[in-house]
């Protein structure tokens, strides 16, 4: 079979597990990126995320994670919930969309896996390792390059067709395949996502310092939240979508057809007080599976205190 039959096949059966797009590139050394990521780095943007200072050299080459890694097999898993899946805007508090439903991690090794098999199955023993935002790998520049967006603004992948809605994740494979090249930013004039960001996190178009965003404050970091934050939560208690929500891009979101990412039918009914009184047992029951579990109780109960204890300035 030729590389052209193998890469057929390969997006042919990610299309059937349920992979909006599937894009690929040649396993490389990432030169644009490396001196962005030192800058970043240098610069302290990843606030107390100290995970991101390992790995530097894997991170930009994927043939230091994989033996003779030859190609990245770049996929797309949509999460964007219908309306009637999502939460009301008033009176209630707001975790992000993301982390509605079954932990990603989950839903995608699985699919990743059975990806794997079938390329061991259709073409021969190939040798490679599955990867869903759990290693050193720059899921959005590989992306970029096998053609499936441009990375916007807000520093989120953006896909002409569909937004920004969904998962990253790779298969980094020692086989040669054919390789997809890069589109265009259409980013344009617009500055939708800097203007929205409350905590000014955006620092500049393509420049988010991840230490001042609400995902950040929310889900990362362990400490107590710093006071010059007070009021630019919004009702955001885990996540935030703002600088999604705000993309013109993300008009073109279509709603997810995995049964895994529905929300908990109670999710949607949780006003503001049943959140502030949300007891163990209904945290555990209605986050059973979700990336919600990675704040813990004890994580999420501060952040509804903290946004109750200091709501934003009308």
């Amino acid at each position: 079979m030729s590389k052209e039959k193998y890469t057929y096949l390969i997006k042919k059966k990610a299309k059937e597990l349920g992979f909006m797009f599937c894009g690929i590139s040649k396993a490389e050394f990432l030169e644009e990126e490396a001196p962005r990521l030192e800058r970043w780095l240098n610069q302290n943007m990843h606030g107390q995320m100290r995970y991101m200072e390992n790995h530097f050299d894997k991170r930009l080459d994927p043939r230091l994670l994989v033996d003779g890694a030859k190609s990245v097999v770049s996929l797309l898993l949509n999460y964007y919930p219908d309306k009637e899946n999502q939460q009301q805007e008033e009176d209630t508090y707001k975790i992000s969309k993301y982390a509605y439903g079954t932990d990603y991690h989950f839903v995608i090794k699985d699919k990743l896996k059975t990806l794997l098999n079938y390329i061991n199955e259709e073409i021969g023993e190939v040798g490679g390792r599955c990867f869903v935002d759990s290693a050193p790998v720059m899921d959005k520049a590989w992306a970029k390059k096998g053609g499936l967006g441009w990375v916007g603004k807000n520093s989120n992948l953006i896909t002409p067709q569909v937004g920004s809605f969904y998962f990253i994740a790779e298969l980094i494979i020692d086989l040669e395949l054919e390789y997809d090249g890069p589109i265009k930013d259409y980013c344009g004039s617009c500055t939708r996502c800097l203007d929205a960001c409350p905590t000014g996190a955006i620092t500049e178009p393509y420049v988010v310092d991840g230490s001042k965003c609400i995902s950040y404050f929310t889900i990362e970091l362990k400490d107590q939240l710093p006071q010059e934050m007070n009021g630019k939560f919004g009702n955001w208690v885990f996540g935030c979508d703002i600088c999604q929500d705000v993309c013109p891009w993300n008009r073109f979101s279509k709603p997810h057809n995995e049964p895994a990412f529905s929300a908990h039918p109670q999710l949607k009914e949780l006003k503001t007080r049943d959140w502030q009184e949300l007891t163990h047992e209904v945290f555990s029951q209605l986050f059973k599976k979700s990336a919600v579990k990675r704040t813990g109780y004890n994580g999420l109960m501060r952040n509804i205190s903290f946004v109750q204890d200091n709501p934003e300035e009308e």
